[in-house]
């Protein structure tokens, strides 16, 4: 290995924006609190419409737990790809390449049927740096475990 390839993480590894996590979670739950509260300090509500200040508290605030539910699991089997509303279980063989190209949203794995998959559990937005060094494990994961590099 030389020394600028990246250290292949032990098994299994998460991969996930932590900090965009916290940030929605903290958010979605002072909203709730929040929206929770005026509905029950305002006197003049009636119960049905502090019943609808609750349920968009709640609304509101699963938005933002899905927004938060994006991760990559990597193991020794292969890789869960959680994205918001999704969950794909990949073997090793099947990813060709991990890809984050300056400008990309995420990483997207070129997968061996020809198509690309979204990983959102890694994207540059708050923490560029780490979701660098994640994209390059995940790469040397893929290149070491799958078919990686030693595709046609």
């Amino acid at each position: 290995m030389s020394a600028d390839a990246p250290a292949t993480p032990a098994l299994p590894v998460t991969f996930r924006p932590t900090r965009t996590r916290i940030v929605l979670l903290a958010a979605g739950a002072v909203m709730f609190a929040t929206i929770t509260a005026i509905a029950v300090l305002l006197d003049r509500l009636s119960t049905g419409e502090r019943l609808s200040f609750v349920f968009t508290a709640v609304l509101l605030s699963s938005v933002l737990v899905l927004l938060s539910r994006p991760k990559v699991v990597a193991d020794e089997d292969g890789v869960t790809v959680v994205n918001l509303t999704s969950k794909r279980r990949l073997e090793w063989a099947q990813i060709l390449r991990v890809n984050l190209r300056p400008g990309d949203p995420w990483v997207f794995l070129d997968l061996n049927d020809g198509t690309s998959l979204a990983a959102l559990g890694i994207q540059p937005g708050v923490a560029k740096a780490k979701a660098v060094a994640d994209a390059r494990a995940l790469r040397a994961l893929a290149e070491t475990r799958g078919t990686g590099a030693h595709a046609n």
